[in-house]
Formats: C-alpha cells, structure tokens, sequence
C-alpha cells in the first residue's frame, strides 16, 4: 500500500542503501585472484584495444569504464552486446580483448555474442555476479563482481552489482594506470581542457593579446601616459625606445606615488615616473607560473617580453578567466 513516508524512515532506507552497496564493494577485495591479475597483464600487454560490452545497465557501466580506460591511457571501447548480433561485431579487430559485462552471465545476448567472438579468437573477459553461469564457462578469464544481494529492498533492481561492477572495473584501470607509469603529464595530455591540463599546457603566449599593446615612450607625457593606460585597461604601460626595447613600465601605483610626491607634474615624462626593473615573463612560459609570480611579488601584472623586446602584458585577470587556477 502507497503512502507517504516519514524522513526517518527515508534517511533510514538511504542508509541501508549506501550499507550495503559499500559492503558488497568492500567483499570485492575477496574475490580478486590470479585472473585479475592475469587480465591486467594481458590489456597492457596487448596491440589492440579493449572491448568492453554488455546489455541492460551493465552496459551503461561498460561505456562508464571505458571512458575511465581511455582518459587514463589504455585504449578502449565499447560495444553494445545487442547491436553486436546484429553488425556491430565488425568494431572487433583480431588483436583486441574482450571484456563482458553480466550480472547473472546467461541473457540470451550473451549466449549468442560469447561464441561469436571466440570464434575471431580474441581473448574473452568475463566479468560476472554468477560465477557458475554460461559466460563464466567459456571465458578465458573471470573477474568475480559477486554480491550477495541488491540494494533494493525487492533484492531485484540493479544496485549493488552495478556498483560492484563499476569499483571492479575502477581497479582494473588504476592497475593498469600504475603500470604504465601514467604521470600528471599524461592525464593532462587527456583533458586540455581541465583545470590540470590549463596548468600543464597553456603558455602566456595562449592568453595575453600581442595586438596593439599598452606602450609610451620615454618622453610621452604624462597626459597620454594616462590616457594610454586607461584605454588599454591593463592597469599599466610598457616604456620602450622607438624599437621596442623594454625600458620600464609605469602602473597605477607609479601614478599615485606621483601625486604623491610631486605637486605639479605637468612638465613630467614618462621617463620621470617609470618603474626601471618591471618584473618580466617569457611568451612560452606556462601560464601558471606568470600566475605564481604574480602572487609571489604582489601584482596583477607582468610584462612579456623576449631578450628586452617588448610583446604586451599579461594580467592576472587573463589566468583566472580560463580558470587555470
């Protein structure tokens, strides 16, 4: 009979989930053996890929393990164990391995899929709750995803086994991580996008503009000293000569250190007022490290320049809109 439950009773059937989820992942640790090991030796051995299938919700945690296997370095794909009967088994090259995901290790999927690709000869993977089940029989290697029941109280929808499988399949890639020596370095290369790979990848040179950059010369004035600072919006302006050598930089704080100290100023240059050593910054440099500088010295800005000749500035502002830090 419906009716609507109480929050202890809501919270008390949450807990009992999470329970016995946690504790079917925690059984897992019994049940890996040389098999596991073996099949972990035999993808990173392997010249091909590793084919991950299966049907019903292990399938959707099939296409969950091979996005882990592809972002950290081992080649994979998958292959829904239905379309696979029905022209999708050509996704199979000779050198590949197969890993199938069932609970019970009987759907009918299975049973017409695992002689199909024996016959190619490949390598099957069985990773299955039924050990004594008609995948387990006729794999070469068996991952155990056992579990003792579901989450569900009705001990039927798919809970504990899909997230036995899912930590199952988990292991399988941090192993696998672990042996090839998988770096930060290399999980960047993965995900450029990503905060770690903006700090592994993206240079100065990939964010600050190098068109029409804040500069004044050294007998500029100080009117169009301002003027120049404020229509560029970086806060500052390089000095340079007439080739661009760097010579200084006059920002904000070298404005009001001016009027601070000199009651009229409408004879100053440029010159009188700049900052001879601005903190400077290559082009290739990573941006992350303009950023540390940045921190370190207490400003919102740096100069980029290469051997004195000046190319821009690149601002704080520019780092933390990519959101590399």
């Amino acid at each position: 009979m419906k009716r609507v439950k109480s929050t202890e009773e809501i919270l008390a059937m949450a807990r009992s989930t999470i329970s016995e989820e946690s504790q079917a992942v925690q059984r897992l640790t019994a049940y890996l053996d040389e098999d596991f090991a073996a099949v972990v030796k035999l993808v990173y051995e392997s010249e091909g890929r590793l084919v991950v299938t299966g049907v019903g919700k292990s399938a959707i945690i099939a296409n969950k393990i091979v996005a882990t296997l592809n972002s950290t370095g081992t080649p994979a794909l998958f292959m829904h164990a239905a379309d696979a009967i029905h022209g999708d088994l050509g996704m199979i090259r000779p050198c590949d391995v197969v890993l199938c995901i069932s609970k019970s290790g009987n759907t009918p999927e299975i049973k017409i899929l695992v002689p199909l690709i024996k016959r190619g000869g490949n390598k099957l993977v069985a990773m299955v709750s039924e050990t004594n089940s008609y995948l387990a029989d006729k794999s070469d290697y068996v991952l155990k995803a056992t579990v003792e029941r579901e989450a569900c109280p009705n001990n039927l929808a798919p809970t504990s086994s899909t997230t036995a499988q899912l930590a199952l399949g988990d292991a399988l890639a941090v192993c696998l991580l672990d042996c090839r020596g998988f770096s930060q370095e290399d999980f960047a290369k993965y995900h450029p996008v990503g905060a770690l790979g903006k700090k592994m990848y993206m240079r100065v040179n990939d964010l600050f503009s190098q068109a029409n950059p804040p500069k004044v010369y050294p007998d500029t004035s100080i009117k169009d000293t301002i003027l120049e600072i404020s229509r560029k919006m970086l806060g500052a302006t390089a000095v340079v000569d007439r080739e661009d050598t760097l010579l200084g930089i006059i920002t904000d704080g070298d404005l009001r250190r001016m009027l601070e100290n000199f009651s009229d100023f409408s004879g100053l240059k440029a010159i009188d007022i700049m900052s001879k050593s601005p903190k400077t910054i290559k082009g290739g440099a990573l941006a992350i490290k303009a950023f540390n500088m940045m921190e370190d010295f207490k400003i919102t800005q740096l100069i980029v320049a290469e051997d004195e000749k000046y190319l821009g500035i690149i601002h704080m502002h520019d780092i933390l809109r990519e959101g590399i830090v």
